[in-house]
């Protein structure tokens, strides 16, 4: 299952993986994951993959399990921390209005960081 606020994963890939689509920031796609794993599902990705920082991108995909199992502490760890960071970094979010053009930049670093995951499962 791939949770994720960024369209273009989502207009690729719902046809192929479950999806859960997140109208929201980075924080939300974050909760949203914490929630799942919560309930049992396993993290696949790290959710600060990539060597873009949280306060420097506003979309994130993450993958998880397709089906809730025992409660993953190694996950639930991960994600808690992630959340942490996630925090400390948008303490110094940089105020910028980014162009249409750098929005889908983004976008599209968010998708390969995705695709690259899916390509070596």
């Amino acid at each position: 299952m791939i949770i994720t606020n960024n369209d273009s994963v989502y207009e690729k890939y719902k046809n192929t993986y479950k999806i859960d689509f997140i109208d929201g920031n980075f924080k939300d796609v974050l909760i949203k994951t914490r929630d799942k794993i919560h309930e049992g599902y396993e993290l696949l990705t790290h959710p600060l993959s990539s060597s873009v920082k949280p306060n420097e991108t506003p979309y994130k995909s993450i993958i998880i399990s397709d089906e809730k199992g025992n409660l993953n502490y190694d996950s639930v760890i991960i994600i808690e921390n992630s959340i942490i960071a996630y925090d400390k970094f948008d303490k110094n979010k940089l105020n910028i209005k980014f162009t249409d053009r750098i929005i889908e930049d983004f976008k599209l670093v968010d998708l390969t960081v995705l695709e690259s995951a899916l390509n070596n499962r």
